[in-house]
């Protein structure tokens, strides 16, 4: 018998993602799947990828989780602290949602709104020292999309001392399952095709995130709806702390970050990151130059919203926290075409 998993909201994008994912896990034994207004549904019925799932959504109850090891919140921000407080310590957690990610409680009201959480461990295992905290952790929170995509592309550089934490700029693309499964006339197909909108534009919640996990202390945030059902392609540029600063130098500093990462691939000179190369994948993919005209560094980031940005940032950290190699059930490796 594997590790007894349950995944609490599984019925949105993300949680699908999550089912998906530890329905094809080696050591994880997928166990329940919750949902409200799709409670007593059969999974494939919501999500038909999963046709032979054998399990039907359940009502969120203590007996639905109790016999769980290790549980997924996928639930809106602000409905996870709750859930988790029914949860003994013995039980392991990873919150998808943004509850338990923030540190500083005014920042929390700020930008969501309501009592802060409290904060848990950040599920960003890339970090320095932050796997041995997920290692040693029994909660954690998962990431942001935005946030993971920004703070891979930019922490390296600010902890080098390359660039300024200051003035950082992030204009950011994501396509419509970043938003959730609830209808909203924004995200219907007629409203989407062919448009490019830019939305919560100097608002977005994820933005102390972003500051937080990569050490930035004045940072501008863009997000762009994109016409595309999944991905996400960052631009992060930032001012460098020396002139004469060199796209080479900029790689050497993520080569060196990330030597040996699984998940986190800088892409040869000249190529530039793809949402499409992300598709289905954990993988990270950076590349890097020197704007020529204003001389800021640029890092462009290219990820699978629910993969990296969700779901397999998610199976990622939960590996980590289980004892197994974090690579168990995932790939760098999209799908094409």
């Amino acid at each position: 018998m594997g590790i007894r998993v349950a995944v609490v909201g599984a019925s949105g994008y993300a949680g699908g993602e999550v089912l998906r994912l530890v329905a094809a896990h080696p050591e994880f034994e997928l166990v329940a799947a919750t949902a409200h207004s799709q409670a007593g549904a059969p999974v494939e019925s919501v999500h038909p990828h999963l046709i032979g799932i054998g399990l039907t959504f359940q009502p969120l109850t203590p007996e639905a989780l109790a016999g769980a090891d290790l549980v997924f919140l996928a639930l809106p921000h602000g409905e996870s602290r709750a859930v988790a407080a029914t949860l003994p310590d013995s039980v392991k957690v990873v919150d998808l949602g943004a509850d338990h990610r923030l540190r500083d409680a005014q920042q929390w009201q700020a930008y969501y709104g309501g009592e802060h959480a409290g904060t848990w461990t950040y599920g960003l295992p890339e970090l320095p020292g932050q796997r041995e905290l997920i290692a040693s952790s029994t909660r954690v929170a998962a990431t942001g999309c935005y946030a993971v995509a920004t703070i891979l592309a930019l922490a390296p550089l600010i902890r080098s001392g390359l660039v300024s934490p200051e003035d950082v700029v992030v204009v950011a693309a994501s396509g419509t399952t970043g938003a959730g499964r609830g209808l909203k006339p924004h995200l219907l197909a007629s409203e989407v095709m062919s448009d490019l909108s830019g939305y919560k534009v100097g608002t977005h919640q994820h933005t102390p995130e972003m500051k937080q996990g990569s050490g930035a202390t004045s940072l501008s945030f863009t997000p762009v709806l994109a016409p595309m059902p999944r991905g996400i392609l960052a631009t992060v540029t930032a001012r460098p702390t020396t002139p004469g600063t060199t796209a080479e130098d900029v790689r050497a500093v993520l080569a060196q970050a990330y030597d040996g990462e699984p998940f986190v691939r800088l892409l040869p000179p000249g190529v530039w990151p793809k949402t499409k190369a992300t598709l289905g994948s954990n993988a990270c993919h950076l590349q890097a130059t020197v704007d020529r005209d204003s001389g800021r560094v640029l890092v462009q980031s290219a990820i699978d919203n629910l993969g990296k940005g969700a779901a397999g940032q998610a199976v990622q950290c939960a590996n980590i926290m289980v004892g197994l190699p974090e690579t168990t059930g995932l790939t760098a490796i999209g799908v094409n075409p």
